[in-house]
């Protein structure tokens, strides 16, 4: 490695600072960056962390309550959530006792360097593998889907026809990267993302509502039948199958990585632990309206993926124009999610590159190289392997658990 100059080595950053800049307490690092921003508010925080934890994981919770019974499986709902604010309280409490400004700082203050890689990978991989299935699901949305020998039509495929051009997953997720994606991943501040957040959640929410007044329909016209209430365990392989939906319900609660981006860029970072409450109630909430309606409205039938049983009559009045309602607002909610995640897997990926480089924003060519990079890795993966439901499912298991629960827990121990 080259000599570094003594005017950019002032500049270069500690392993447990910051990858970006900061903003908090009327003082900030480059002032001239942040020039009209005077700090993230409380409730674009809370949308930016909410949107990072409600993603595609919402739709498979559903599938996991009705396997646990409905009793058993919103509890579990309110424990993971309850899991998940304990463990964000020992990462921020060790951050401000290290003076770590980083998830990542923590880690290397407390294990050194090769625990603080290992971090970032798994949460590179985390993100990495969510975004790939989240553009997948974009795609089957849009363009529809053939897996398992049964074709189900996208909205677009629905709207303009079968045989065009237009209607290819390709063509229409290329579309979505130029005039979506790129733009709202070109932002160097997660703030910038609230508004887009605030829709995202508002759609999740449009969701539940559209669930929950089908549910209400045909409960009142007497089609709906008795939920399921406890697990139905008739053999060995009944009850490990139950164990396969605590990951599910866990997981879903994933937000780590990007709890101190947004603390960063807070006036007041005392306030992030209200924000993290705040974010978790929402969340929480949205989940429990969510399974239970799913389940009340499609009992044993919901499938692991609850947006594929609206892709078809429900028995109620405007039945298709519901369908498509659901489905484009999910769709819309995965593409306005994609931005927050996208953020600290770009963030994660340069401090595991570059650890000890400039902050990422003060560097145009490496923040345009690793947006790209990245971006044409997801693509092609959204593309080209559509079959990966296995193994990102296996990695985003192992990954997220690491990131959410076993390194928090080895940082209180240690």
């Amino acid at each position: 490695m080259g000599i570094i100059a003594a005017g950019d080595r002032k500049h270069r950053r500690s392993p447990r600072m910051s990858l970006l800049p900061q903003k908090h307490g009327g003082r900030c690092d480059h002032e001239a960056l942040e020039v009209g921003f005077d700090g993230a508010s409380f409730s674009g925080a809370v949308f930016n962390l909410s949107t990072t934890i409600v993603g595609a994981g919402i739709m498979a919770l559903p599938a996991a309550v009705n396997q646990l019974g409905l009793v058993l499986g919103l509890v579990m709902i309110v424990v993971g959530g309850l899991l998940t604010g304990t463990s964000i309280d020992m990462i921020l409490r060790f951050s401000r006792a290290s003076k770590s400004s980083t998830y990542s700082g923590v880690v290397w203050d407390a294990f050194g360097g090769p625990a603080r890689n290992l971090l970032q990978v798994c949460i590179v991989v985390n993100n990495l593998g969510m975004l790939v299935v989240y553009m997948i699901i974009i795609g089957d949305v849009l363009a529809g889907t053939g897996l398992g020998g049964v074709h189900h039509s996208g909205v677009v495929e629905e709207w303009i026809g079968q045989h065009n051009w237009l209607t290819s997953r390709p063509s229409l997720l290329l579309l979505t990267t130029l005039f979506v994606f790129l733009p709202l991943i070109s932002f160097k501040r997660v703030d910038s993302l609230r508004y887009t957040s605030a829709l995202s959640v508002g759609l999740a929410i449009v969701f539940v509502a559209i669930t929950a007044g089908v549910a209400m329909v045909k409960l009142l016209e007497g089609s709906v039948g008795m939920p399921r209430l406890m697990p139905k365990v008739v053999d060995q392989a009944s009850f490990w199958k139950l164990f396969t939906t605590f990951p599910i319900i866990v997981t879903a609660y994933i937000c780590h990585h990007n709890v101190h981006p947004i603390e960063n860029e807070l006036n007041d970072p005392t306030h992030m632990k209200s924000i993290v409450r705040a974010s978790l109630t929402l969340c929480t909430s949205v989940y429990i309206a969510t399974s239970f309606f799913g389940v009340l409205l499609f009992g044993d039938q919901t499938m692991d993926d609850v947006l594929a049983n609206f892709d078809g009559d429900l028995g109620i009045p405007y039945s298709l124009v519901l369908d498509d309602v659901v489905r484009v607002s999910y769709g819309i909610h995965l593409m306005l999610v994609f931005p927050i995640v996208f953020y600290s897997l770009r963030l994660n990926l340069d401090g595991l590159l570059f650890p000890y480089a400039i902050p990422l924003v003060y560097d145009n060519r490496r923040f345009f190289t690793i947006t790209a990079a990245l971006m044409g890795f997801i693509f092609v993966g959204a593309n080209f392997v559509p079959d990966i439901w296995d193994a990102f499912q296996f990695t985003g298991a192992t990954a997220t658990i690491a990131v959410g629960f076993i390194f928090p827990a080895a940082i209180t121990l240690r």
